[in-house]
């Protein structure tokens, strides 16, 4: 299961807004006949290319047992169901990481697979709970009916975000390095849409684009309203949007917080200080230098 966690998360980008998943086939001795991971939305799930793979193997694979990191959809989308695939296929063991919260799943793809005389195994404990993980942004979203939110900031060592500005023609302050730029736009890769507020989007003109990753591919642009912040984000997600970003400003980024809809803070803090007035971070918190990848409950 832990290979099947490392296939996953090679298919971070291309697999949104599906989730990541791995799958492993091994024979009666663990050897592997055959693995594969989610590459690319609208593409072949992992359980597809793990039997793909061991057939270009030439390996037998009706006594094996197959391993995924998330539960074998039982759905047709894009794609067939994968829990017919093992049935057709005649992989008589499936040992599943977690429960799939999708609606259209959960726990369907487990029952069609029982009903044909699969024998399934469904893990719990540590293992689970890393597959969980993995795909914590996908059960955030079908669990509470609303996208993941990240905030995302950079911020000098006294905790400014930027200089005060009464127009655009003051330049921003550039808190980030080259080379962590190239990373926010990685992690903005990750992401289904993207929102700064209001004042931000003026003074700023921001593109909010993934161009300094090359490969990445850009997050749909969304405005946050006054008013109900739960309500628009579930609006996002009856749209599709299962994760968005708030890249700011602090005014925007605080009434998340406030609200208690942010899951994930993303902050990058340099040992920079600024020696004039300035804009303070959203919130005060005791970092070290660097890039900061937090889970909310852990600060607020």
């Amino acid at each position: 299961m832990r290979r099947c966690l490392e296939l996953a998360r090679m298919g971070e980008i291309g697999a949104h807004p599906n989730p990541m998943v791995g799958a492993v086939i091994v024979d009666s001795n663990g050897a592997i006949l055959g693995e594969g991971y989610h590459r690319r939305c609208g593409q072949a799930h992992a359980e597809v290319n793990a039997v793909a793979n061991a057939d270009a193997r030439g390996n037998d694979i009706t006594d094996s047992t197959i391993y995924v990191s998330l539960e074998p959809c039982s759905h047709w989308g894009k794609t067939p169901p994968c829990s017919k695939l093992i049935i057709d296929r005649q992989i008589p063991r499936v040992v599943v990481g977690c429960i799939d919260p999708f609606a259209k799943v959960q726990g369907r793809g487990i029952e069609m697979l029982r009903e044909a005389g699969v024998e399934v195994t469904v893990l719990d404990g540590e293992i689970s709970e890393a597959c969980r993980e993995l795909n914590r942004r996908f059960f955030t979203a079908h669990t509470l009916g609303r996208p993941f939110v990240a905030l995302k900031w950079a911020e000098t060592a006294n905790g400014l975000v930027d200089r005060l500005r009464s127009d655009a023609s003051t330049p921003p302050l550039r808190i980030s390095t080259p080379e962590s730029q190239i990373a926010a736009h990685r992690y903005r890769s990750t992401f289904d849409a993207i929102a700064v507020g209001r004042r931000t989007a003026e003074l700023d003109r921001p593109r909010l684009d993934s161009r300094c990753f090359p490969g990445g591919r850009d997050p749909q642009r969304v405005e946050f309203r006054r008013g109900d912040l739960l309500a628009q984000l579930r609006e996002l997600y009856a749209g599709g949007i299962s994760s968005v970003l708030i890249e700011g400003g602090p005014t925007l980024q605080r009434a998340f917080i406030e609200a208690g809809l942010v899951d994930e803070l993303r902050v990058e803090r340099s040992p920079l200080v600024l020696d004039e007035p300035g804009v303070e971070a959203p919130l005060k918190l005791n970092l070290p230098f660097g890039v900061n990848l937090l889970r909310t409950a852990d600060v607020l």
